[in-house]
């Protein structure tokens, strides 16, 4: 069973980890080189042993796939996955005024009137964003992440690589070619980034009229990110699949360090005594579309029924 894969994964790195610290300063229990298989004939591999938000998914994906890097048109599908990074640019600007909202990751945890102040600030943020395009534009805008790089990769000589596109055509030209390759780490780029790649760069491979591809993820959040990025990269194999005319074959996840941040330590054995399910399958309708002009009514699972929810805080 596809989830199987991320559960032996997650079971892993509790027992076999290194304590470290981290950027966020919450600390994690990590392992260094790891990787996993989904057939994606299979299932659509989205885990049952906790509701994984799918519309947060889709909408995220076609966000990069449109080049977008604003959240405004996330915040207006009710995706606020990438909420957290905006907002801190904001309090830690001189723009802002309200109470202070540093070192979130450790007050959250403990002190309950931080947590409700700061739920306000960040829910009028997310407002104004949403209600007041110069705002959105000015503190919306996360820099050059994935839609910037994956659509509008600048060259040095002045224009633009689009490498979407240019994959697409690849594999319906050379399907053999190994270099069916998309990268979203612009070491140029990363210092102005909100937040730098963590899935860095992707490879498609066809055989047998199947259309496979793996991710290299330099960092993993296990408990709340990886989860969404495997979905995530299935998604886009099957809608890459789709546009050239391919079924769709594995997709292989390959992490570098790969970790389970200390305040989700319960969580995820919370998940580990839970039993998966049947995966869901995937349908995607609107044949008339290409992958560029899709939007989150066309794509859906069928037959989810998922376990639910586990609430964990995001360390950022």
């Amino acid at each position: 069973m596809n989830e199987d894969k991320y559960l032996e994964l997650a079971k892993y790195i509790l027992e076999n980890g290194h304590d470290k610290t981290d950027r966020t300063g919450t600390g994690t229990r990590s392992i260094f080189g790891y990787q996993m298989h989904f057939d994606l004939q299979e299932s659509f591999p989205l885990l049952t042993t906790k509701k994984i938000p799918f519309g947060l998914i889709k909408s995220e994906l076609l966000w990069f796939l449109h080049g977008d890097t604003n959240i405004q048109y996330l915040l207006q599908h009710n995706n606020h996955i990438w909420d957290e990074w905006a907002f801190k640019k904001y309090v830690e600007s001189d723009a802002y005024t309200g109470p202070d909202m540093t070192d979130f990751g450790r007050r959250s945890l403990v002190d309950e009137d931080f947590n409700q102040q700061y739920k306000e600030q960040k829910d009028l943020f997310c407002k104004n964003i949403v209600e007041d395009d110069d705002f959105a534009k000015k503190w919306g805008d996360l820099g050059n992440v994935y839609g910037s790089q994956w659509r509008h990769w600048l060259k040095r000589d002045g224009g633009f690589i689009d490498q979407i596109a240019n994959v697409i055509e690849q594999i319906k030209e050379t399907p053999d070619s190994r270099r069916l390759m998309v990268s979203a780490w612009n070491p140029e780029d990363v210092p102005s980034m909100a937040l730098p790649p963590c899935h860095t760069m992707f490879q498609f491979y066809v055989n047998d009229g199947k259309l496979s591809c793996q991710l290299y993820q330099r960092s993993g959040d296990v408990f709340l990110g990886i989860p969404f990025n495997i979905a995530s990269y299935a998604l886009l194999t099957h809608l890459i699949a789709r546009e050239v005319g391919l079924d769709v074959g594995e997709f292989v996840h390959t992490i570098g360090d790969a970790h389970i941040y200390s305040n989700h330590m319960e969580q995820t054995k919370e998940q580990l005594a839970r039993t998966p399910k049947a995966g869901p399958k995937l349908e995607i309708t609107a044949d008339n579309k290409s992958i560029f002009d899709l939007d989150v009514d066309d794509i859906k699972v069928v037959d989810y029924n998922p376990d639910k929810p586990i609430k964990a805080p995001v360390a950022v």
